[in-house]
């Protein structure tokens, strides 16, 4: 199978190829700054603090819409903005990437268990909210329901770096994805190298 390109143009800012060339970028007054990068798969919002990735999200999803400012060199000089790209760029052109950038969640505890479980899920695999949740149930020994599973996977603010779309309905139904389920089917069918 032939790779194709996760994103549209060359950006030189970033020194690899393959990168988008329309990057809108800002800083914010909180210490976190993000970048817009377009890909086959839609625009992407990325945002950085100081301990990692904070948000990963399509832009024509919400409620991440805010308006994003042109104060592209300081964001372009962070190294994790370069790695999480570099991540973006092998992932959407259909390879597994190595180096995850590190993530930085704000998130409850339970989401946290949840999202734990998700990164368990082998690239190109599926797993339903129903075995999620059992897997939680039988690790906790609290009962663990589907929908409190799909809950906190719609709450995931970093689609992608947590493969929330390996995450299937029973009987292997696409249901829900903050992504949208068109993207949630092009996604799986990129992992598995097959249609969905």
């Amino acid at each position: 199978m032939k790779k194709r390109s996760a994103f549209m143009e060359t950006e030189e800012a970033f020194g690899v190829q393959h990168m988008v060339a329309d990057v809108n970028c800002a800083l914010h007054d909180d210490g976190e700054a993000d970048m817009i990068l377009s890909t086959w798969l839609g625009s992407i919002r990325v945002t950085i603090g100081d301990e990692g990735v904070t948000g990963l999200w399509f832009t024509d999803c919400p409620p991440h819409n805010c308006p994003v400012s042109e104060e592209k060199e300081a964001v372009l000089e962070q190294p994790l903005f370069r790695q999480t790209a570099d991540w973006l760029n092998e992932y959407l052109s259909g390879a597994k990437p190595q180096n995850c950038p590190p993530v930085c969640l704000h998130t409850t505890p339970f989401r946290r268990m949840v999202y734990r479980k998700i990164l368990e899920i082998p690239y190109g695999e599926t797993r339903t909210y129903g075995e999620i949740a059992a897997a939680l149930s039988a690790e906790t020994g609290r009962t663990v329901s589907a929908r409190a599973v799909g809950g906190a996977a719609g709450h995931n603010p970093v689609l992608l770096l947590i493969p929330c779309h390996r995450v299937i309905g029973a009987g292997g139904s696409l249901t829900g994805y903050a992504g949208g389920i068109e993207r949630k089917q092009k996604l799986l069918k990129l992992e598995s190298h097959k249609s969905i």
